[in-house]
């Protein structure tokens, strides 16, 4: 029964990946987390920096680096461990796409 379970449970996890994996709007989707301070497709009104257009290697560079405690940040720091290295991906090359 343990056996049986365990391959359940492996399955399982391989499908969720999957599904992500085919999923377009998932970038676009986890993106919109950060749409509060960031604007709508990274487009900031206000302080905050905006991210559209960035290059997607920027990006990624700053959220590892919010993740890590090597950028200090009021909010980010708290933010960007929540994300995979994928979903960090993702979101940027999604906000590098935007115009």
């Amino acid at each position: 029964m343990g056996l049986i379970r365990k391959l359940g449970a492996l399955l399982l996890f391989v499908g969720a990946g999957s599904l992500h994996a085919q999923d377009p709007n998932l970038g676009r989707n986890l993106a919109a987390t950060c749409a509060n301070c960031h604007g709508t497709n990274g487009h900031a009104v206000g302080e905050a920096k905006t991210l559209a257009g960035q290059p997607a290697a920027e990006i990624v560079q700053k959220l590892m680096d919010f993740r890590s405690g090597d950028q200090a940040a009021t909010l980010m720091h708290q933010v960007a461990p929540g994300y995979t290295d994928a979903q960090i991906k993702l979101i940027a090359d999604f906000f590098a796409a935007q115009k």
